[in-house]
């Protein structure tokens, strides 16, 4: 594998504000059913089962953030989690909003949040993250992501398409973006 030329932005680290009317939450196992029903109706999103999500507002609370409506209710989420073998590093596992909360800027109001409070609290300087190919929204979503904070991105290849069981799967693109700036700043 071989690694992309990185791209890198001279822009100085800024985050995205989130919606009116919306405010981020850690997420709590009874978010689990609503962050399924949310992944489920994106239709893009390869869907785990609903045990999992349980699992994950639960075991994975504190490297995931959950978007509320003003009622309290799960409009959105990003589910991560820290890397075993590189400790500074968040990996970005899903990101999926409701659909009647699209184009608002919340998937990147998230990911500048989580990432922000999990520098200041567990010290990333870095995330991870795999996209297909054929993902539009999601690099654009990350590649802003590192533009905004001034990060370098590299890809990779880390999953051809022929090591899936099944048929016709897209190969995972591996976005490294960091050192991040202002997560290093948060985090120390």
């Amino acid at each position: 594998m071989t690694a992309a030329p990185a791209e890198h932005a001279s822009t100085t680290s800024r985050t995205i504000g989130i919606p009116e009317g919306l405010r981020l939450d850690v997420p709590r196992v009874e978010d689990g059913a609503a962050i399924w029903r949310i992944a489920r109706d994106s239709r893009t999103l390869d869907l785990n089962s609903s045990y999992s999500y349980l699992l994950w507002c639960r075991d994975f609370a504190a490297t995931s953030v959950v978007a509320r409506d003003g009622d309290g209710r799960p409009v959105g989420f990003v589910t991560g989690y820290i890397r075993p073998q590189r400790p500074r590093t968040l990996v970005v596992w899903q990101v999926a909003v409701d659909h009647g909360q699209r184009g608002r800027g919340l998937a990147a109001a998230m990911l500048d949040g989580l990432t922000a409070r999990v520098a200041e609290e567990l010290g990333i300087d870095g995330i991870e993250t795999t996209i297909t190919p054929d993902n539009t929204a999601s690099n654009r979503l990350f590649t802003s992501y590192a533009r905004r904070h001034g990060a370098p991105v590299h890809r990779e290849v880390l999953f051809d398409g022929v090591l899936f069981p099944e048929g016709g799967h897209e190969p995972e693109v591996l976005y490294r973006i960091g050192p991040i700036p202002a997560a290093v700043s948060a985090g120390r």
